[in-house]
């Protein structure tokens, strides 16, 4: 079965101090999927909503980190 989530961000104090506004993020997914996020959430006392944001902030900086770590070691490779 497949069931519909919205993700609606509020003006809130983004982790990087930046205000970004509202945006709206739709899911569609399955039921199943659903039941683990909203495991997952009540683990960590989260709306699923705030962990699925939470998830997606942690995966982004992850991203973004390790491309700093590669262009560093891109620079100092070349310095002996």
């Amino acid at each position: 079965m497949i069931q519909e989530w919205k993700v609606v961000r509020r003006p809130r104090r983004a982790p990087t101090l930046v205000s970004m506004g509202t945006s709206v993020l739709s899911l569609r997914m399955d039921g199943e999927l659903l039941e683990r996020l909203r495991h997952h959430a009540a683990k960590s006392g989260m709306s699923v909503q705030d962990y699925v944001v939470r998830t997606l902030i942690r995966h982004d900086f992850d991203e973004r980190f390790q491309a700093a770590v590669e262009e560093t070691e891109k620079f100092y490779d070349g310095v002996t």
